[in-house]
């Protein structure tokens, strides 16, 4: 095993160079790009959110009357949408604090050795360290991916053995009936219809609308605390697990149900075993297996990726819409650092999915399996 965990670690390195790679080259041929969107700003044409610089660029980016001297850039030469009208001198100031005055190649090479020591920089329009603005974003994101995920499991997999247990029975066909319609309704709608029903849309108002905590959370007693927490991500966690829940309760009795029609539970009836032990003696192990192997995407996808609509319903700052806005706003730092670390978190989390196996069933070994 220990071999194992050593080809799949020395195999994440390479996995990661292609992942950087890829999305680095793709960058370099997306149109648009900081450089642009200060001069997009100064010009007036940027409506976005991004209104903070560096001052180093080269004093005041507002001023205008500073960016136009006797120099002038021709609109036919500069190869930046917009750049007319300003000293070439300032675009250059520009390329220097974002770093393409050096060739992509170096960039790419320098943004390497720096994520190999987690060092990720500072983000371009927001003047703080990319780390500290991850930091900041971590907690609604942990707490969204969490405990969706924990709920998802809790409910799912019981639901989903007892529908493979009374399979073709009146509660297997209404409970179906529910899961197709939760899983048909779009998480989104969902949150929607859940604010109009009981969080002052047009009805109750039983739930807050915004943030995670109160505005005077500090101040509450530690049981009220809790209290409050979970209070802000009920309707949060319910209209991101509407989707994860029908597939992970199908998942389950599906993978039952391949196990109950298999040779070993006709032998452990005929032995004599009774129906508890058949399903938690044998079955239990053997379908759990497919349950395993999909909880790292389940997890990871949660935790990092499926949360931006809900976060933005909810006024939820999260890292799910600090990637969007880091997008949109082309601050390649935060961009590429939350990249390399939801890549490197997925693959840790599918090699502890694969540890997880064993312990599941320690017939499986993966000494003599190629990574």
């Amino acid at each position: 095993m220990a071999a194992y965990i050593v080809r799949r670690i020395l195999f994440m390195i390479p996995t990661l160079l292609g992942i950087m790679l890829v999305s680095f080259i793709v960058v370099q041929f997306a149109p648009g790009g900081p450089v642009e969107r200060v001069i997009a700003q100064i010009s007036g044409s940027d409506t976005g959110a991004t209104s903070r610089i560096s001052g180093s660029a080269g004093g005041d980016f507002g001023a205008r009357g500073q960016m136009q001297g006797a120099s002038q850039v021709d609109a036919t030469t500069s190869k930046y949408r917009g750049a007319q009208g300003l000293d070439p001198e300032f675009i250059k100031s520009l390329e220097r604090q974002f770093g393409f005055d050096k060739p992509a190649y170096e960039r790419f090479f320098l943004m390497l050795r720096n994520y190999a020591t987690f060092d990720f920089g500072k983000s371009y329009f927001r003047d703080v360290r990319v780390v500290d603005l991850i930091k900041e974003k971590l907690p609604v994101s942990m707490s969204l991916g969490i405990w969706m995920t924990l709920l998802t499991y809790l409910i799912s997999i019981p639901l989903g053995i007892r529908k493979a247990v009374r399979d073709g029975s009146h509660f297997d066909v209404w409970t179906s009936g529910v899961i197709i319609i939760g899983y048909a309704i779009p998480g989104f709608l969902f949150a929607i219809l859940l604010i109009i029903l009981f969080a002052g849309g047009s009805f109750l108002d039983w739930f807050p609308l915004r943030g995670l905590t109160s505005d005077n959370w500090a101040q509450f007693p530690w049981w009220r605390k809790i209290l409050d927490y979970f209070w802000h991500l009920t309707l949060p966690i319910i209209s991101m697990g509407l989707g994860a829940f029908a597939t992970m309760t199908l998942l389950t009795k599906n993978s039952f149900l391949d196990e109950v029609r298999k040779q070993y539970v006709l032998t452990a009836r005929a032995k004599g075993c009774s129906e508890r032990q058949v399903l938690y003696g044998h079955i239990f192990r053997n379908a759990m297996l497919l349950i395993i192997a999909g909880f790292p995407g389940a997890f990871v996808h949660a935790f990092f990726s499926g949360s931006l609509l809900i976060e933005t319903i909810f006024s939820l700052d999260g890292l799910g819409l600090l990637g969007f806005e880091s997008v949109l706003n082309r601050d390649y730092p935060v961009v590429f650092a939350t990249l390399y670390i939801f890549s490197l978190v997925g693959l840790v989390v599918n090699l502890i999915s694969d540890l997880t196996y064993t312990w599941v069933d320690p017939r499986i070994d993966f000494e003599t399996r190629e990574v």
